[in-house]
């Protein structure tokens, strides 16, 4: 069979498991698993692990508005390097992502700069709630981003009525940032300046309890499909997984790798982001409900400062880090640690968002599918260090950190966009494609 490109020689993650094989790829598809291949361009993956090309859920490239932090390019840039074929970017750019001419204008902004494919989430505001079941159709669009309490920008819609109202409006799944917005006013006094720590003390186990019941019982009683972002307690994660039927969850790199007791004395304001990093004891119980199955997708919440904004004393310093490129990584030195499993890291990161979210040919490797390869050396032992890093923020809550298990290759749809921490000649990251969307 003659195809444009063949992988050869790796350990290729198929849905049925590892084999060794060669997989032959054709006008941007999956046209061959095995068999006797004939290629224009062959790539050598011998002694390499190739796994369906990794979905980050959940990315801030703060284009337009802040650049200064992040653009397009250089986030995108940073997701390839990491072994990230997808991202979905969230809406809390100036001005905010809460209209169609907005999502047309970073969908513009996009093409030919950013290297990976790509999706933008609407914002959802008190303002445009009855418009969101015609914006959450748009192509390109990964659905509808609530912000129940308040982080970076000023997309918030905090009460039961609005909240209502926007879940009514549409039908796809809307991704939620779960945290009370009330109890965090009332518990303001618990900021203790120049003392990052107290940052879990304010945004509480039960700040983010609060607002995941409260999702939940709004969520059935409007009959919608909900993703809890970035949950942080073990408590939430025992609720969402008796409520699978209307609730997906997400898990970050971040509150699987960090503890307060040791990330704060440490690094401090760098250390802050929303909701909090937590104690040892919360990470090991995010652990347990992993390998429980209870989360669906990995996100990396990448939300890149600049390191004069989080220099500031707290709480003056804003919440968020950058954490795309590190993402893949981080979850390869767990699985050699034995956390987990790679199995589980590939239906975190591939499977998982595509069954969640509907996406269209991408997810895993089969024939049919869009030719999206992350291609990983298991064994590689390394340093992540300042100069491989690619956000504008140029840091790193993880630098200086050793890992065994890195990213050699990302192709996307064919494309050999980066192969050994070398970019290719030409961003060619597309729009993703929903079932939603297509087919109604």
């Amino acid at each position: 069979m003659n195809v444009d490109l063949k992988l050869k020689g790796g350990r290729v993650h198929l849905p049925s498991g590892p084999a060794e094989l060669d997989v032959g790829v054709s006008n941007g598809r999956i046209v061959a698993i095995g068999g006797a291949l004939e290629a224009g361009e062959t790539i050598d993956c011998t002694g390499l692990d190739v796994l369906p090309g990794v979905i980050d859920s959940q990315v801030h490239f703060r284009e337009p508005g802040l650049e200064a932090k992040e653009d397009l390019e250089s986030g995108a840039r940073a997701a390839v390097l990491g072994g990230v074929t997808a991202v979905f970017e969230m809406p809390n750019t100036k001005p905010n992502t809460d209209s169609a001419e907005a999502v047309q204008d970073k969908l513009a902004r996009a093409r030919d700069r950013m290297w990976c494919d790509h999706a933008f989430y609407v914002g959802a505001t008190n303002n445009n709630a009855e418009r969101l079941a015609e914006l959450e159709r748009l192509p390109g669009t990964a659905g509808v981003k609530i912000f129940m309490g308040a982080s970076t920008g000023d997309l918030l819609v905090s009460d039961d009525a609005n909240l209502a109202r926007v879940l009514a409006s549409g039908h796809r799944r809307v991704a939620i940032h779960a945290e009370d917005e009330f109890r965090m006013q009332d518990r303001l006094g618990e900021r203790v300046p120049g003392d990052p720590s107290s940052h879990p003390v304010w945004r509480d186990d039960e700040s983010a309890m609060l607002a995941t019941r409260r999702i939940l019982g709004l969520a059935r009683a409007a009959r919608r499909r909900i993703h809890v972002l970035h949950v942080t307690t073990p408590a939430e994660l025992e609720l969402l997984g008796q409520n699978k039927d209307i609730a997906t969850c997400e898990v970050t790199p971040q509150h699987l790798t960090l503890a307060g007791e040791e990330a704060y004395p440490t690094i401090g304001t760098f250390a802050q982001m929303n909701p909090p990093i937590r104690s040892g004891a919360h990470r090991a119980g995010l652990w347990h409900w992993l390998n429980q199955g209870v989360p669906d997708v990995l996100g990396s919440d990448h939300a890149p400062h600049t390191r004069e904004e989080k220099a500031k004393p707290y709480p003056d310093s804003p919440s968020g880090m950058p954490g795309v490129q590190t993402l893949l990584p981080l979850m390869l030195n767990h699985v050699a640690e034995g956390r987990t499993t790679l199995q589980r890291v590939i239906d975190l990161t591939s499977a998982g968002p595509q069954r969640i979210f509907g996406i269209v040919g991408k997810g895993r490797i089969a024939v049919g599918y869009d030719a999206d390869f992350t291609v990983v050396d298991l064994k590689a032992r390394w340093t992540i260090e300042e100069s491989w890093l690619a956000s504008r923020c140029g840091w790193s809550p993880f630098t200086g950190m050793q890992l065994t298990g890195k990213p050699v290759g990302t192709i996307v749809r064919g494309n050999r966009v980066m192969w050994e921490a070398e970019l290719a000649n030409q961003a060619i990251g597309r729009p993703i494609r929903f079932e939603a969307v297509e087919f109604g």
